[in-house]
């Protein structure tokens, strides 16, 4: 039996359920900062949104494709989960650094809007 082929056989399909799982929630739940960000700009909130979730899908599936190929010998079904542990323990360590990325952008955003607005209202009240 090729061991190679359940190893990819799994992968990819779990890879890539996973980036879309990911990628959705953050798809929803990121609009209502992004609309926050671009103080009640909907249409401009979504279509960053959208170019997010695009990257998202892009930088997660390019770098799924390019550690499809595996290196370790191969022979045996432990030697198959093994293998598996490692590819979708680093996907999801991946998934997670780039949600915890996207957080802190959004923070990032959402605080120099603020001060933005702050400092509108400092200069309009004078």
């Amino acid at each position: 039996m090729n061991y190679y082929l359940l190893v990819y056989g799994v992968y990819l399909p779990v890879t890539v359920l996973l980036t879309v799982w990911v990628a959705r929630t953050l798809f929803t739940n990121g609009r209502t900062f992004l609309v926050d960000i671009f103080h009640g700009n909907e249409p401009l909130a979504d279509s960053v949104n959208k170019l997010l979730l695009t990257g998202f899908y892009l930088i997660n599936v390019g770098y799924a494709t390019l550690t499809l190929r595996s290196t370790d010998e191969v022979h045996s079904y432990q030697q198959t989960v093994e293998t598996l542990s490692v590819k979708l323990g680093t996907i999801i360590l991946i998934l997670g650094a780039m949600h915890f990325f996207n957080l802190y952008v959004f923070y990032k955003l959402r605080s120099r809007a603020r001060d933005e607005a702050r400092t509108y209202d400092f200069v309009v009240d004078k």
